[in-house]
């Protein structure tokens, strides 16, 4: 319940200061959690941005206004946090598909879109297959890249960073140095970075057999872990299986658990059936509740 109420905090926080310029370090505040992890969470939980669900609540009321008052276009401009006229012009006009100036004309169709308002909803048609591990510390290396949430740029980069590592050779390179046959995972989050930044790395598990050598190593550390995963699917389908795990997990089991999650070291385990189909594990670290 505390989760859910968090993140509906950030969204009264946004809608309060919608005339201001964002700041999104306070919203992730709000939500106590880091601002990587807010927009992440927020994205996988709407299908949107953050800054793109800002900018949408910024139009809307700025349309309403519009056709509503006489106040000047510039005026509107710096009320919403645009720094010129000009600005705000691109911004309404590539939402609503008219100007500023057009929308205040009788009869003008215009766009609206209402607040978003996380609820818990009858679910459970479809089961959740997870369990719950106590895990000693290990040790994991591999190619590490920088992304970032903002603006949703890290779900099209790292599906280009896994592409480019495997044309290039680097995700073979490193599948074989782990000395026994074993296929490529990724973490992301095992350090903080500044504002919205992640570090994400394609990784092996290391053991003695491992060759580390030039390659970033994580330690991992002892962790009570929730473990969730997919059905069987096609390798084609694996970012949309993942994506909607992910969805699913704060959305249908993360409320009503027993369990806070604790950030960072979230893990894709990736497996491969003798059939040709092909399933994924997500891991999270988690804290039993206080009860």
């Amino acid at each position: 319940m505390g989760w859910l109420d968090n993140m509906n905090d950030a969204l009264n926080y946004i809608e309060e200061h919608l005339q201001d310029k964002m700041n999104y370090e306070k919203i992730a505040q709000t939500a106590c959690c880091s601002p990587y992890h807010f927009q992440r969470t927020f994205t996988f939980m709407t299908g949107l941005t953050l800054s793109e669900y800002v900018r949408r609540r910024k139009m809307t009321q700025a349309a309403f206004e519009l056709q509503n008052s006489t106040v000047k276009i510039v005026d509107l401009a710096l009320k919403y946090g645009y720094e010129s006229p000009e600005a705000f012009t691109r911004a309404f006009q590539s939402l609503h598909g008219v100007t500023p100036t057009s929308a205040r004309r009788y009869g003008t169709l215009i766009k609206a879109y209402p607040r978003v308002s996380f609820q818990f909803t009858v679910k459970g048609v479809q089961e959740m297959n997870y369990k719950i591990k106590e895990q000693e510390a290990f040790q994991v290396y591999g190619i590490e890249g920088i992304f970032d949430t903002k603006d949703g740029e890290q779900l099209r980069e790292i599906p280009a960073f896994w592409q480019e590592k495997s044309r290039n050779g680097e995700c073979a390179k490193l599948a074989d140095s782990a000395g026994f046959p074993g296929g490529l995972h990724a973490v992301d989050g095992y350090r903080k970075l500044d504002g919205t930044k992640f570090p994400y790395m394609i990784c092996a598990m290391k053991t003695a057999l491992s060759d580390t050598a030039g390659y970033t190593a994580v330690d991992v550390p002892k962790a009570t872990w929730a473990i969730f995963r997919t059905e069987n699917h096609s390798g084609e389908d694996t970012p949309k299986e993942i994506q909607s795990l992910i969805s699913r997990f704060y959305s249908e089991w993360l409320p009503f658990a027993d369990y806070d999650l604790v950030e960072g070291y979230v893990f894709e385990i990736y497996y491969h059936n003798f059939d040709g189909s092909c399933f994924e594990e997500v891991w999270y670290r988690v804290t039993a509740k206080n009860r």
